[in-house]
């Protein structure tokens, strides 16, 4: 008894393209997961399709969303904590950012104590991704930037020295 094996291929070309296009889509969906579960935030339907959940309303009052809601600052700068924001700030900050009002990858700096809170400008250095998507002024940064702010994991205590060194900055300039 012989048994013969029947390769089964696809022959025509919109078959071919099809089938690629399903692959790549399927590794595409496979690949695309954040942190976490890839459905966060999605609640499925009967039909078995995924739909985002709508974000929940986030009260603009100028402070940000993250985990800084109060911070004290004094009426002179604390020169020791601006160099040591001056330092953080060279090595983390720089390649996006001027001092000047000048563009690089990010928005130029000057002024900005005086534009934002201080509890905005330090949730934007601890948890940019956050605001950029919950934030209204932080959205149109990102709209007018095109660029999202790379998470440079600042710690709370880094961000209020970086702070003070903006503070600096706008006081000098």
């Amino acid at each position: 008894m012989k048994i013969i094996h029947k390769k089964h291929s696809i022959t025509s070309k919109p078959l071919k393209t099809f089938a690629m296009l399903l692959v790549g889509g399927m590794l595409l969906y496979g690949c695309s997961s954040g942190e976490g579960d890839s459905n966060a935030g999605e609640a499925q339907s009967e039909s078995g399709l995924a739909h985002q959940a709508p974000e929940a309303a986030v009260e603009d009052d100028g402070k940000g969303v993250g985990p800084v809601t109060t911070v004290e600052v004094g009426e002179s700068i604390d020169e020791a904590l601006a160099a040591q924001g001056k330092s953080i700030f060279e090595g983390k900050c720089s390649a996006c950012h001027q001092l000047s009002d000048q563009k690089i990858v990010g928005p130029g700096l000057e002024g900005v104590t005086e534009r934002r809170k201080p509890e905005w400008i330090m949730n934007m250095m601890i948890n940019p991704e956050e605001m950029t998507k919950k934030d209204p002024q932080a959205k149109k940064l990102l709209a007018e930037h095109l660029t999202q702010m790379t998470n440079q994991n600042i710690a709370e205590a880094d961000a209020r020295a970086l702070l003070e060194f903006l503070r600096q900055n706008d006081t000098n300039s």
